[in-house]
């Protein structure tokens, strides 16, 4: 009796995490994957079609039922949103779908008696636009998906590359794992001897150059982004420095490209390094330095056998944490970079507030948490081996 009650308080003790993670973070989690699988527009406002298109082989020339049965559903459709959302889904997958439903709309709400759609519009006789729409009427599909990564599936059903210029969703994720990856360098070159001047100190200059590190993390991002806008200008601060010092005769292009990106978001980003390796470095013995000196062993050489290998579990978590923070980042490629330099965020942004169209910002969302599981992942592995060493 005594173990039930042990077991019952221990989940009583759980219970508000467990929760809260279902709540705030599963739910949500569920919910982009929906969005970004889910596809029932069409099977919802088109029921006499979706039932008609069932049987068609998709090859032959559609049959007097399908054109009859779609005209009903265009006619008992009420609410415009409703049609403009199936508009919207059918446009996406056969262009010119948008103008078509115009014209046929109009044409089925003026006629008493069904009418063949092949008599208001020729196009309503071409097997591509029904294939269009029964390819619409599954609740669920992988287009969104596939898309993400710009593929598709051709007529006969087979997943292919999309063609160029038709989506570029592709190389805008390299972009983003590209900036990512050298933000990531940026700031372990600049992390990794921060942190071991940090630990080298003592009293209250370890203090002041901890809270120059934290500094960042209690200032707003939009306020620390819109500072480095000021300073990156041409007539900026690092601009004018630089040429007043004769180092440089015209200001450098610092704003709205890459460069400028990359310094904002090492900025940002460098607390994320310095405090992962700090807490490493701290729990290394100080004496292990001077022993290899006394041994004989050069300072570069010390470090490299010696303190680096023992650094290397905090610069792995430092990396994962930039590098995870920055696949993510909107605000500051939105505000420094120029179009060429937009990261996928404001990608999903787009789809999310500028299309309404969910399920591709759902869709983005998942590669991007793939992505970051993968690394976890990895790293997780990475840690179990030098645990295990």
């Amino acid at each position: 009796m005594s173990a039930f009650r042990q077991n019952i308080g221990t989940f009583a003790l759980v219970l508000p995490l467990t929760l809260f993670l279902a709540v705030f973070f599963l739910w949500p989690l569920l919910t982009v994957l929906e969005q970004a699988v889910s596809d029932p527009v069409v099977s919802q406002n088109l029921p006499r079609t979706t039932a008609a298109v069932s049987a068609w082989n998709r090859n032959s020339e559609p049959s007097d039922e399908m054109q009859i049965a779609l005209a009903e559903d265009l006619k008992s459709i009420d609410d415009d949103q409703n049609l403009g959302e199936v508009v919207r889904r059918l446009n996406s997958a056969q262009p010119g779908f948008r103008t078509l439903m115009r014209k046929t709309v109009a044409a089925v709400k003026d006629s008493a008696e069904p009418i063949k759609l092949g008599e208001v519009d020729a196009r309503w006789n071409d097997p591509a636009f029904w294939r269009a729409i029964a390819e619409a009427t599954y609740p669920y599909t992988d287009r969104n998906l596939l898309a993400a990564v710009d593929l598709q599936h051709d007529t006969s059903g087979t997943i292919v590359a999309m063609p160029d210029g038709e989506s570029a969703n592709r190389a805008i994720l390299l972009r983003t794992f590209t900036v990512a990856a050298v933000v990531t360098v940026a700031t372990c070159l600049i992390g990794l001897p921060y942190a071991m001047l940090v630990a080298a100190s003592s009293g209250w200059r370890r203090q002041l150059l901890l809270a120059a590190v934290l500094l960042p993390l209690w200032t707003s991002l939009l306020v620390r982004t819109a500072a480095w806008y000021i300073l990156l200008q041409d007539k900026g601060l690092i601009n004018s420095f630089l040429v007043s010092l004769g180092l440089v005769r015209d200001p450098l292009p610092l704003l709205f490209n890459r460069t400028g990106v990359i310094i904002a978001m090492t900025h940002v980003l460098l607390p994320f390094m310095v405090l992962p390796i700090y807490s490493v470095l701290i729990a290394i013995p100080r004496n292990l330095m001077p022993a290899a000196a006394s041994l004989g062993a050069r300072p570069i050489r010390a470090f490299l056998q010696i303190l680096l290998p023992l650094t290397l579990r905090g610069i792995a978590s430092g990396g994962l944490l930039v590098f995870m923070a920055a696949l993510g980042y909107y605000i500051t490629p939105a505000l420094i970079g120029g179009p060429k330099d937009q990261m996928i965020s404001s990608v999903i942004a787009f789809y999310a507030t500028g299309s309404a169209n969910w399920g591709m910002a759902g869709a983005l969302g998942i590669v991007l948490l793939a992505a970051t599981i993968v690394l976890y992942g990895v790293y997780g592995r990475l840690s179990t081996k030098t645990a295990g060493a």
